[in-house]
């Protein structure tokens, strides 16, 4: 046996020996005392949904006070997009409201980043591929 593979058996065994008994440390999802028709785990779901959702806000609302595309790179909101397109389908497999609603507000959000920019890029008649990858 190599050093590596010795090395990677030291680690990954007590590990595996600690989770084994890490049956009882699993948290129950019950009711919400706050609101009953909802699970724990569907409140902090919405809670941390809304965190991520619009940490796109603060770039769009400056887009639009400047109204200009400055410093604005609409590759990440596109690729944030597409990526929640699937968190979306995602929650439609698992029967998440949390992870469908935050997903498709962030959509949204994404797509109004992408189609300002190239509105804004448009009128600075700059090219709107010239400030992709801009750092």
């Amino acid at each position: 046996m190599g050093r590596s593979a010795i090395v990677k058996f030291a680690v990954l065994l007590p590990l595996f020996i600690g989770l084994g008994g890490c049956e009882e440390l699993v948290p129950r999802d019950t009711e919400s005392l706050f609101v009953p028709t909802l699970y724990r785990s569907e409140i902090f779901g919405f809670l941390a949904g809304f965190g991520t959702t619009f940490a796109a806000v603060p770039d769009l609302l400056t887009m639009f006070k400047r109204r200009s595309s400055a410093n604005m790179h609409p590759r990440m909101a596109a690729i944030m997009g597409t990526f929640q397109i699937l968190w979306i389908y995602y929650g439609l497999l698992i029967a998440s409201r949390p992870v469908i609603v935050w997903n498709v507000i962030a959509v949204l959000i994404n797509l109004l980043c992408v189609a300002a920019y190239f509105h804004f890029a448009r009128k600075e008649n700059v090219a709107p591929t010239e400030g992709i990858g801009r750092s």
